[in-house]
């Protein structure tokens, strides 16, 4: 019974509930049935599946606050978890900055799970590799890659009324295939709710047309130049960005969101009304996206709705706790699931045709952080990185080291393509002035 329905999950929740002595109890019920198959040098290496289903129990005492989890639900185990939990409580330190549950809330209709991807057979998946390596082998590559499709249900219930219920699924693929002599790496990912989506031999050709193409990469100095990032090369910077996105943080100094004050005189503590990016960005959160949708409520059982973060350069939202909206005086603003850039008309093709001279990165990877303040981050280019003059790709180069902000890359934006899903998100295609490389790697 790893994945619940909503009535069996309320009348779990409910029992459980009733077992409390405690002066709150919040429920948090977490189920997951998976699949996947792996494979490397164009064999299937491994393949399985598996499930599981816990719940956590929160019990809470004035500002005391204890947690248990477990996955036995029969009656006894159900209690001994309450117990358990208020034990735990009862020895726990007062938290200052507890806040009490919420009470009743209204969602929005969640458009998270499609049949199709919980309905995924082993046999499906065997095909899906198949496909991938087939056209690999065909070109005389190798090719390694990984799928993996889920379907998650969650339900949540607290003694102050509130009852939260959400199924989803997901479905994730990538590849990795290279020349036999390890000078040429073509690379795709693919990431969807619906399965039907999905196309591994599809994906696996333009990574194998990158991996032919970056094969005898030269040289080329270091510095700052005109970039055009595929989507996989900007989310994780952008991920960074909506990541740091946090009120406390802001307002005791320590974030980018930070505003300076100098001393002795009063003025906001965050950049919230502030323009900082280019006016072309726009940053949000929908559950409701058709194609990258999320759970209709955060963790504590809040509603999420469509929030702005980021409109016409300008930080519109920023997201903060129960307890940080009450110490300030502001109004709660959950995260959100997953963040949507908006994008432009510009096709992949008409960026690469309207480059006089720049580079195309498929992707970046190894991405650390180097100054919170700035939001100054490192990493490497990775698996085709390619030269383009006059409108055309000249040649392969080889991989570099970069040291860039995602604060600087929005406000140098030149053009911007139709968005596409990836991680999770929604991210488009990005050509950005002046993007910084500091130096070269021999990696492919």
């Amino acid at each position: 019974m790893t994945i619940v329905t909503e009535q069996h999950a309320k009348e779990l929740l409910t029992k459980v509930i009733a077992y409390s002595k405690a002066d709150e109890i919040e429920c948090n019920l977490d189920g997951r049935i998976g699949g996947n198959i792996r494979y490397a040098r164009n064999t299937v290496s491994t393949a399985g599946e598996s499930s599981d289903l816990t719940l956590a129990v929160q019990s809470t005492f004035g500002k005391r606050v204890g947690v248990a989890t477990i996955n036995e639900f029969d009656d006894a185990s159900l209690e001994k978890v309450v117990r358990r939990s208020e034990e735990l409580a009862k020895l726990a330190p007062e938290n200052p900055e507890h806040m009490p549950n919420f009470g009743k809330q209204t969602y929005t209709k969640s458009s998270t799970y499609f049949a199709n991807t919980a309905k995924v057979t082993p046999e499906n998946r065997a095909q899906a590799a198949e496909n991938s390596i087939k056209p690999s082998k065909a070109n005389d590559l190798v090719s390694s890659g990984f799928l993996e499709e889920e379907v998650t249900c969650t339900a949540i219930m607290n003694s102050s009324g509130l009852f939260a219920y959400n199924t989803a699924t997901n479905v994730d693929f990538s590849v990795t295939i290279r020349t036999k002599d390890g000078k040429g790496s073509g690379w795709a990912s693919r990431n969807y709710s619906d399965v039907n989506l999905l196309d591994t031999k599809e994906a696996s050709e333009i990574a194998i047309a990158k991996s032919k193409g970056s094969v005898d990469a030269k040289e080329m100095e270091p510095g700052k130049y005109t970039v055009i990032l595929e989507p996989a090369a900007s989310v994780g910077l952008l991920g960074r960005l909506a990541g740091a996105f946090d009120q406390r943080q802001a307002d005791e100094g320590r974030s980018f969101l930070s505003n300076q004050v100098e001393e002795g005189k009063e003025g906001p503590k965050n950049k919230l009304g502030q323009k900082m990016f280019d006016e072309r960005v726009h940053l949000y959160s929908d559950p409701n996206h058709p194609i990258a949708p999320s759970a209709p409520f955060a963790g504590n059982g809040y509603p999420r709705n469509k929030v702005d973060w980021i409109k016409d350069g300008v930080i519109q939202n920023i997201p903060n706790t129960p307890y940080w909206a009450k110490h300030t005086g502001t109004k709660y603003v959950p995260r959100g699931g997953s963040f949507i850039m908006a994008g432009g008309d510009e096709s992949l093709e008409d960026m690469i045709k309207n480059t006089r001279r720049g580079i195309l990165v498929t992707r970046l990877w190894y991405i650390r952080a180097l100054d919170p303040q700035t939001l100054l981050q490192t990493g490497l280019t990775r698996d085709g990185t390619f030269y383009i003059e006059n409108g055309k790709i000249k040649y392969p180069i080889k991989n570099f080291r970069f040291n860039e902000s995602p604060i600087v890359m929005l406000n140098n934006i030149e053009a911007l393509g139709k968005p596409e899903r990836i991680d999770g998100n929604m991210v488009p295609p990005m050509k950005i002035r002046d993007f910084t490389f500091s130096s070269l790697s021999d990696a492919v």
